[in-house]
């Protein structure tokens, strides 16, 4: 496996969070991913995922908290 770009987003205005996360993902090339870091379940921003890029993404839990969560995202190969 390929070193991938990790993203810690902790001191991130959470304003900001998203829009970042998106972008990030727009300059991904199918099979490509990137590591989330971030001090609470990302469970909102994997329900955004699902209602705006349905099947254009993977979503792996690596770390679930209590103080810090990662997940890798991906776009998918199809």
């Amino acid at each position: 496996m390929h070193d991938e770009t990790v993203l810690d987003i902790r001191p991130i205005p959470p304003a900001q969070r998203h829009p970042l996360i998106f972008d990030r993902f727009a300059a991904l090339e199918p099979g490509q991913g990137f590591i989330l870091v971030n001090d609470h379940n990302p469970k909102p921003l994997y329900y955004q995922f699902q209602a705006e890029l349905t099947g254009q993404f993977t979503w792996d839990y690596m770390e679930e908290g209590p103080a810090v969560w990662r997940v890798r995202i991906g776009r998918s190969q199809g």
